[in-house]
């Protein structure tokens, strides 16, 4: 546990002294041996902010503090810090300040810092996550794709779930697993999919994907406890876990009717591993 924890730690300082150089996921998450796929996964639920959204507000931070304390120009801040030209830096730095790059060299100029962040988890009392680890075969989906940003795709997936249940039963498939696949930097492809037969035609407008076999461990939640359930397993139980290690760059989400007796869908997490 310890040295994965230092391995991430070791990304973030990576991050740190590259502030005012171009900062390339698959870099940032090779210096905590991850996968970009998991390593922002994982970014997200420990740091609560998106990778990009900590380099932004690292950046913005920094640039407040040489404006207020260099005689420096707005336009070699900006270059200094990844911008193309003052007005799309001075639009970012007000976003994140409130005031614009001149008004913060005013005297008693109210600004905002974001400090570095210090990887560290600590054990305090437990908590019950539910989970077993299973072998499965490789299994075929068929499904509608679309592609999504790592930055932007906690929003932007239930949108694409609303689009498809606004087709009612005019739905080719019934959505059995929402499924994140094939990595590229930040941008990896979901899927709302089902199981596929090869004696099954292929409904208009979708695909299938082979899905490799692997152990998998399987986390049951329900709708209302996916979100709380998802950030559990990135930030407490894969620290904590021994023997064994990511598989993969994906994840599967798997939808299953209510139980007798409940109102609530059944919801599975499936994340790939391997033996160590």
């Amino acid at each position: 546990m310890q040295g994965w924890i230092e391995g991430f730690q070791e990304s973030i300082d990576f991050i740190e002294q590259n502030l005012t150089d171009e900062l390339d996921i698959e870099a940032i998450a090779d210096k905590a041996a991850l996968s970009p796929f998991y390593y922002q996964r994982i970014f997200g639920a420990l740091c609560g902010v998106t990778v990009g959204e900590y380099i932004r507000a690292r950046r913005m931070t920094l640039a407040a503090q040489e404006l207020t304390s260099k005689d420096i120009k707005v336009i070699d801040v900006a270059i200094k810090y990844g911008y193309d030209s003052p007005d799309s830096f001075a639009k970012a730095f007000q976003k994140f300040h409130g005031i614009t790059p001149s008004q913060a060299r005013e005297p008693g100029a109210a600004l905002r810092s974001f400090a570095p962040l210090h990887i560290r988890i600590t054990m305090e009392g437990g908590t019950m996550l539910d989970y077993r680890i299973v072998e499965k075969a490789p299994f075929t989906i068929v499904g509608v794709k679309r592609p999504f940003n790592s930055e932007t795709s906690y929003q932007e997936i239930p949108k694409f779930w609303d689009e498809w249940l606004a087709q009612g039963e005019n739905r080719s498939i019934k959505g059995t697993f929402g499924v994140c696949i094939d990595m590229r930097g930040k941008d990896f492809d979901y899927w709302i999919a089902d199981l596929y037969f090869p004696w099954e035609d292929i409904p208009e407008g979708c695909e299938t994907r082979c899905i490799p076999g692997s152990l998998w461990a399987q986390f049951p939640c329900t709708m209302s406890t996916l979100q709380e359930t998802n950030t559990k397993i990135w930030s407490e139980w894969l620290p904590a876990l021994n023997g064994y290690s990511l598989l993969g760059e994906y994840d599967i989400e798997v939808y299953l009717p209510p139980e007798e007796g409940s109102d609530e869908m059944s919801v599975y997490i499936w994340v790939p591993l391997k033996k160590d």
